[in-house]
């Protein structure tokens, strides 16, 4: 079989499918199949054993989507089937044309992104799907024409699926998919770990992209309550200078550490040595770096939004607190670190799900999905 894994983003990249697609793609690979790429990215990226293929992502948005549509089109010709992890609308319409099978993993509600984004639309993804308007119209009808195209759709979550079956999706295509554990390297002890990364004291760490959604300026508040607790940021993105001022306004300079893009093994290294993860968002689907932090053995304190709740139980292993509360994050957080007892179980209740979705196993799901669209 041959597949064509199309992705919007690639390392390095941050972020969901910037994980997922080279470790299917690598996947694929080793299990004899044929895999191509299609991305986009600012500098041509890093040869792998299968060819990457990409257009750059300067110049304008139409002349971008254009030309990604055209590069899909000429890989689809040359595959069995298409998997689109993002990029959905350009790898439904070049599948289409190349008369191939399409399957997607829906990461989020990308119409919801857009909006927020652009700041015409500050709510949750629950009060947004009552939204209407020409330009909000116009990208949902795309958006469900091309999903329609798709033979099947993964959801990682339950709560995405509830979302997705809203749009008229047919349920019987829609099916529940939880981000796998990644494979974690060999990783020194805690203590050396945190002896290299020059880490003090109670620890949170965060990884991600730094914007909107992740709403971090909530975390940095829940900080400041809590003296002694630092925090290590990882990631890059249009929020950071704001943050980084945020940070310097509430008198964390020397608490919280940015260190900028950084690669998944870094990351799984930080998680790693940190005491737990930290996710203050304001909405979600499932996070990747919420997995990677229970595969390494790390609680997780977070906001009870979207998909998490599925991953992240609360008192078993990690916290849950509301978003948009600081307050009750920084209690989570007082409490966390105040009971030796509660961070033991925690911690001895990460590794339950990494066992439970192994790489191989969620992957081979994908295979047979693609599989039964190529036949």
């Amino acid at each position: 079989m041959n597949v064509l894994v199309v992705s919007g983003i690639w390392p390095p990249d941050q972020g969901g499918p910037a994980s997922h697609a080279p470790a299917l793609a690598r996947f694929l690979h080793e299990r004899g199949h044929g895999v191509e790429v299609v991305t986009t990215a600012d500098v041509a990226p890093a040869p792998k054993e299968f060819e990457v293929a990409w257009v750059p992502r300067r110049g304008s948005a139409l002349v971008r989507h254009l030309r990604v549509g055209h590069v899909v089109r000429a890989h689809a010709r040359r595959a069995d089937v298409v998997y689109a992890t993002s990029m959905v609308r350009r790898g439904a319409l070049g599948a289409a044309v190349a008369r191939r099978p399409l399957v997607v993993k829906l990461v989020s509600d990308e119409v919801f992104e857009r909006q927020q984004r652009s700041g015409r639309f500050q709510g949750t993804l629950e009060e947004f799907q009552a939204i209407a308007g020409a330009r909000v119209s116009f990208l949902r009808t795309t958006r469900n024409r091309a999903l329609r195209y798709a033979s099947h759709v993964f959801c990682p979550s339950a709560y995405l699926r509830t979302v997705a079956v809203g749009w008229g999706l047919d349920p019987a295509r829609l099916s529940v998919l939880p981000n796998p554990a990644p494979e974690v390297p060999p990783l020194p002890d805690r203590d050396e770990l945190r002896a290299e990364l020059r880490l003090e004291g109670p620890v949170l760490a965060f990884a991600g992209r730094l914007g909107p959604q992740k709403a971090l300026g909530v975390a940095l508040d829940a900080i400041a309550r809590e003296p002694g607790v630092s925090l290590v940021v990882a990631g890059d993105g249009p929020d950071r200078a704001v943050l980084e001022r945020r940070a310097h306004e509430l008198g964390l300079d020397g608490r919280v550490r940015f260190l900028g893009g950084i690669g998944r093994d870094s990351v799984l290294r930080l998680f790693r040595a940190a005491d737990a993860s930290v996710l203050s968002s304001s909405w979600e689907n499932l996070p990747h770096t919420v997995v990677e932090s229970l595969a390494v053995g790390t609680p997780v304190i977070s906001t009870s939004v979207g998909g998490v709740p599925e991953v992240v139980r609360d008192g078993v292993n990690g916290l849950l607190v509301p978003a948009r509360e600081p307050v009750a994050l920084a209690d989570a957080v007082a409490r966390f670190f105040g009971d030796d007892e509660l961070r033991r179980r925690l911690a001895d209740g990460a590794a339950a799900y990494v066992s439970e979705h192994t790489e191989e196993s969620v992957f081979a799901r994908i295979e047979t999905a693609l599989e039964g669209a190529a036949r």
